[in-house]
């Protein structure tokens, strides 16, 4: 009887023997899964550190890596040579370079890219503002002559300036290539930076260079041919000026060439300018074959016989008169097409438009002393032998002359015409003779 009963209780075992029997296999298998799991990720994290996954990332950052955390089992590469990597940073107003001496920093720089790119905005907050609108610094463009003539005469309703302007002297030279005078000049600009401008037309052709430190390096204009006695002539002119205008702060214009020396100190020249409100153009009526003798008919129904004028071609002009020269479409054309050789337009063309529209406004003289007494259609050329302090002081006191209401013997600011080799004379000469 007792054993029928186990039989029983084996065929049929309670709810509770059952329950028991499956939570423990369910904790053998969670035991299973847990101890798998634990050898495929130790066998996994030994398995990925050799597993070459750089190549899911940019070229650039394995480059960088590779540079700045070389393999730790090899032996350090020798130096770069040093080469110099330059980056280029563009935006809308300008393009600037960024040296490296050698790949590791241009890697660290590729790493860093905000960097740069704060740096970049904040150039251009702190670069970019009104004055650096007005000043042009640098005098190559691509405009066409009548983009430029059209972009020059613009004028400004409002006349008074936001800021603290000083006004500056527009030095522009007209010359068929080179400055053979230049540490002459270079002397007399020396410690005045920020009260002149200078600008400077050359033939086409000219490929000479500039000294780095001159005050005439980057200072050429884009220039066309120049002939003496053309109108093309006048044309150079009218292009210096329109250059010169870009910068609002230029309030005086002079015309010089490779030929013209300063008479004077930089200060006393620039006060002479900028201290009168009127301009020197030489304007007057000649009789005879080189005055009225070239004189056009046709151009009668424009300038009349007794407007037309002749003088030097050399001038100093005020900031109004230069806008009015640049924007002419009435007198120049005619120029252009009537004033011919034996006219030669830049003894006519100034003379002429400023005693037609401006002579009340005109001292009617130029600045620049040339001697005629030898006669011919050039004045003298001075040699190296003929330049003397003797010399020098007449042509800075050889006149009487009004300024400001008042005659003076400062007529002359300036001198032509000097060869080069009179360079050497002339700088032992300078301090004494010329004030600087």
């Amino acid at each position: 009887m007792k054993g029928e009963k186990q039989r029983q209780l084996m065929a049929n075992p309670p709810p509770r023997l059952i329950n028991l029997k499956l939570y423990l296999q369910t904790i053998i298998l969670y035991f299973f899964l847990f101890g798998s799991g634990i050898s495929i990720g130790i066998s996994l994290t030994f398995y990925i550190k050799q597993f070459p996954f750089l190549f899911f990332l940019p070229k650039q950052f394995i480059f960088n890596q590779n540079l700045l955390s070389p393999p730790p089992h090899q032996p350090p590469p020798p130096p770069p040579p040093p080469t110099t990597t330059t980056i280029v940073l563009c935006n809308n107003e300008e393009t600037k370079k960024v040296k490296y001496p050698n790949q590791s920093l241009l890697a660290k720089s590729l790493l860093s890219p905000p960097t740069l790119q704060i740096h970049q905005e904040k150039d251009i907050h702190t670069r970019k503002g009104l004055r650096d609108y007005l000043e042009m610094e640098n005098t190559m463009h691509d405009m066409e002559d009548n983009e430029l003539l059209w972009r020059a005469s613009m004028v400004p309703k409002i006349r008074k300036f936001p800021f603290q302007n000083v006004p500056k002297v527009a030095f522009m030279f007209l010359t068929k290539g080179s400055m053979p005078l230049a540490p002459l000049w270079e002397r007399f600009f020396r410690g005045n930076q920020g009260l002149y401008s200078i600008y400077v037309h050359s033939l086409p052709s000219f490929n000479g260079n500039v000294s780095e430190v001159s005050v005439f390096q980057g200072r050429r204009i884009p220039s066309k041919e120049a002939e003496w006695g053309k109108a093309n002539m006048i044309e150079a002119e009218r292009r210096l000026l329109a250059n010169a205008l870009l910068d609002f702060r230029n309030e005086r214009f002079v015309l010089l060439s490779e030929s013209c020396i300063p008479l004077h100190n930089f200060t006393s020249i620039y006060n002479y300018l900028i201290n009168t409100n009127q301009t020197f153009v030489e304007s007057y009526d000649q009789p005879g074959p080189v005055g009225r003798g070239r004189y056009n008919k046709k151009m009668s129904s424009t300038i009349k016989l007794d407007q037309w004028k002749k003088g030097s071609q050399w001038f100093s002009l005020n900031r109004n008169l230069a806008i009015e020269v640049v924007s002419d479409q009435k007198y120049f054309p005619i120029f252009q097409k009537y004033c011919h050789p034996p006219c030669y337009s830049d003894e006519h063309y100034l003379p002429t438009f400023v005693g037609i529209k401006f002579s009340k406004k005109n001292y009617n003289r130029t600045l620049t002393w040339v001697d005629w007494a030898r006669g011919g259609p050039h004045p003298t050329r001075f040699y190296r032998t003929e330049v003397t302090p003797d010399l020098l002081v007449g042509m800075r006191n050889g006149g009487v002359c009004e300024y400001n209401g008042k005659t003076t013997r400062m007529c002359y600011l300036f001198g032509r015409k000097f060869l080069p080799n009179t360079l050497e004379r002339l700088l032992k000469f300078a301090p004494k003779a010329m004030q600087f």
